[in-house]
């Protein structure tokens, strides 16, 4: 009796009935309503349990008996109840042990009861499986500006979305997401929304109330704790933003995840400096509904084919995460190729070069609520991404952001060449290999350069959210203003 406890409690009901056939020399499993006989007893009917087992099944369930032992000549089946239909049964051949009957009426005992147990240990797992999902529905929302939709979800969770807000990217390793989860909750006193990156799984996303942890004059008091409880991780924080402002949040809270990387304390913040698309609003909305137009006004033939909205989607998950993009849309990447195909045709883009990517990228974050109806009018023809994009990087506030922007690539932290690697590495579309051919050096050393360069700027050059589109527009824009930095 001892030995059955001792197994019910390390192997759980698989190794009692392991246990159970070795010892009596026979098969042994679990039968009757929603079980699967052998030694795995989830799930529905194994086709290998012995038909004799699930007569006696049916005999115990029709006369409501507790046990009950059939012979066919060849076997015996003995069977005892378990409850909610179920029954320990064993097929033993003749002669079979006479003790048998008496070890499997008290192995019956701990069975039902490591059962229960593990029922309700798998309806907990699909309760939090079914958690963990709404709150990734909740965060694509938010990163497609669908902000209350997102809210209704939201509500049926706890807490609710903080506005204004700050977000965390806390990186750890993936099986670590739980406690860390757990004691961002702690650390803020309930009030942290934390949701699982659906892209890198060693990454939980942390919502929190502004001027909640950090203090109102922003110091990473949270950011600290977590990287001071987090071994081996790291903490990237935004700034304030309001929630619809979730992606921008996202991008900033990732590019102070790459510099908290290099950093003894292991946590950053965001650094100070105003984003593209704000220095380019004045310039740039005519001209990125212009450029956006054929996509917003675009209706599928098929009920089934995706809409302007789910293309806008598609866009902004590829420019910012490249082909693991698949993870966030949760589609597959045959499907996710058609679609840049289409957004491709649309726009009149060409998504395997990087001048397209950094105005696509741009007009996105120019027109962040999806107009469907823009300047060029539905069913016109691609206005062009280049069309009117060097009148838009030319405005005195752009310029003055590009030149902001490109000056810490010659400042006295900078590392020699760091902005000759850059202007390489982006006139070669972003690519390592060509890069690194064009500089004469190895891809291991073209890398670690960059990576140098990434604490440099405060942005993330190698893993996506990648700030080379803005680096392209930020160098394409210097040029143009004959500014641009000697290497």
């Amino acid at each position: 009796m001892l030995k059955l406890h001792r197994l019910a409690h390390s192997g759980g009901s698989a190794a009692v009935l392991r246990w159970l056939g070795a010892r009596l020399g026979g098969w042994a499993g679990v039968v009757g309503a929603g079980a699967t006989a052998g030694p795995d007893p989830h799930g529905t009917a194994d086709p290998r349990t012995p038909e004799l087992a699930l007569r006696g099944a049916a005999e115990l369930a029709d006369r409501g008996l507790r046990s009950a032992v059939l012979d066919d000549g060849g076997s015996t089946a003995l069977l005892f109840a378990l409850g909610e239909g179920r029954a320990l049964a064993a097929v033993l051949p003749p002669p079979h042990d006479p003790a048998a009957p008496a070890l499997l009426a008290d192995a019956a005992v701990p069975l039902a009861l490591v059962l229960r147990a593990e029922a309700a240990e798998r309806r907990e797992q699909r309760a939090e499986l079914a958690e963990s999902r709404a709150r990734e529905a909740v965060l694509h929302l938010l990163m497609n500006g669908r902000l209350s939709t997102a809210h209704q979800i939201a509500e049926a969770l706890s807490p609710s979305l903080p506005e204004p807000m700050r977000m965390y990217v806390v990186a750890c390793r993936p099986g670590e997401r739980t406690a860390v989860a757990r004691l961002c909750g702690e650390l803020t006193g309930g009030s942290a929304w934390v949701v699982r990156c659906p892209v890198y799984e060693g990454h939980l996303i942390v919502l929190v109330p502004a001027g909640g942890p950090d203090g109102p004059d922003g110091h990473a008091a949270l950011g600290a704790a977590l990287a001071a409880a987090v071994p081996g991780g790291a903490v990237g924080a935004s700034g304030e933003l309001p929630l619809r402002e979730a992606p921008a949040a996202y991008t900033q809270a990732f590019h102070a995840l790459a510099v908290a990387r290099s950093r003894p304390e292991r946590h950053a913040r965001f650094g100070p400096g105003p984003e593209p698309e704000l220095a380019a609003h004045a310039a740039g909305s005519g001209w990125a509904a212009a450029v956006l137009a054929p996509l917003h006004t675009y209706r599928p033939r098929r009920p089934q084919d995706p809409g302007a909205q789910e293309l806008r989607a598609t866009a902004r998950a590829w420019l910012d995460f490249g082909p693991h993009a698949t993870r966030l849309l949760k589609v597959h990447r045959n499907t996710l190729a058609t679609r840049l195909r289409l957004i491709e045709s649309l726009t009149g883009a060409d998504l395997s070069r990087l001048p397209d990517q950094a105005a696509l990228s741009l007009a996105l974050r120019l027109t962040p609520d999806g107009p469907l109806a823009g300047p060029a009018g539905p069913g016109a023809p691609p206005a062009g991404l280049g069309a009117g994009l060097d009148t838009v990087l030319r405005h005195p506030d752009v310029a003055a952001w590009a030149r902001a922007h490109l000056a810490p690539l010659t400042g006295p932290d900078a590392p020699p060449g760091a902005y000759g690697t850059v202007r390489a590495w982006l006139r070669h579309d972003g690519r390592l290999a060509p890069t690194a051919a064009a500089l004469g050096i190895s891809v291991p050393g073209t890398r670690k350069r960059l990576a140098r360069t990434e604490t440099v700027l405060q942005r993330s050059l190698l893993r996506s959210p990648s700030a080379r589109h803005d680096l392209w527009l930020a160098h394409h824009a210097a040029e143009l203003d004959g500014a641009a930095p000697p290497c």
